[in-house]
């Protein structure tokens, strides 16, 4: 509507003068506009390239953050994988130690058989209560030895088992700490 009103304007300028005063008039506002809107744009550019600057510094921070956390977050399944390796190796060790205990106790109740055995071939009548009183101490033997094997494992697997809870434990509170 505006334009439509200098339209009506111009026309009625141009039939009261002559047709080249109004163009000449009007192209030295134009340049005055011209050369004020220059700046300003250059002063836009300005403005908005160090903020394009700063945002886009801030993308890659970010960037660069979520790759942090998601290298922590494989870090710490690496580390409850190794603790989870450790406690397996700790509970194959106290199996074997476990085994070679009852392996030895095992010999040693046969050695103590054999040899009561022996001692029974030479005097049965002599060695009949020597027979039996070996064979129970063997037995018995055998049983504290088997009963501490025993033990001995289920003390290991119980610290095992302590220890990787503890490091499990402590590893996610401090990835609880870092991620919040």
């Amino acid at each position: 509507m505006a334009e439509s009103r200098q339209q009506a304007k111009k026309d009625v300028k141009e039939t009261e003068e002559p047709a080249m005063e109004p163009v000449e008039e009007v192209q030295e506002p134009v340049e005055e506009v011209q050369e004020q809107v220059e700046p300003a744009k250059e002063t836009e550019e300005q403005a908005v390239s160090p903020l394009g600057e700063v945002l886009g510094q801030a993308e890659m921070a970010y960037a660069a953050y979520l790759e942090a956390q998601r290298q922590v977050t494989r870090a710490y399944k690496e580390n409850e994988q190794q603790v989870t390796k450790a406690h397996k190796k700790a509970e194959q060790q106290a199996g074997n130690t476990c085994d070679e205990a009852i392996r030895q106790a095992l010999k040693a109740r046969e050695e103590a058989i054999a040899q009561a055995s022996k001692v029974r071939g030479e005097a049965i009548a002599q060695v009949e209560g020597s027979y039996q009183k070996a064979k129970e101490q063997a037995e018995e033997v055998c049983k504290a030895n088997v009963e501490g094997a025993l033990k001995k494992r289920e003390e290991a697997l119980d610290q095992a088992w302590q220890v990787r809870d503890e490091t499990i434990d402590q590893a996610w509170k401090i990835y609880a700490k870092l991620s919040k």
